[in-house]
């Protein structure tokens, strides 16, 4: 079930499915930026003064990008909690030590 974060000012959704953040039920990023980092930060600012964090194209605030965040950990406790998951964590886990090893 996504996790509704804000609605922009045109009236589109901005959600948490997982550990994806979707835009109108559109893939829009898999993490956040901060804004302060971000290459655009000075039109950033201008457009949205008290943006601290950026996902895809949308500036969020602390507040905002609080949620996502939050949605994130919890959406990762599911994914963990699958026996399959775990399966592919220890998979990958052996296939980088073989690696380490120069097996491959």
């Amino acid at each position: 079930m996504p996790t509704l974060i804000k609605t922009t000012q045109d009236g589109r959704r901005l959600e948490v499915a997982g550990l994806a953040i979707l835009l109108d039920g559109q893939l829009e990023a898999f993490e956040l930026i901060e804004v302060k980092q971000h290459p655009n930060r000075s039109r950033i600012w201008e457009a949205m003064p008290e943006a601290t964090h950026i996902a895809g194209r949308v500036p969020l605030t602390q507040g905002e990008a609080e949620a996502v965040l939050e949605a994130f950990k919890q959406a990762e406790a599911e994914i963990l909690k699958s026996p399959a998951a775990i399966n592919e964590r220890f998979r990958i886990a052996a296939m980088w030590k073989a690696r380490e090893q120069g097996i491959e």
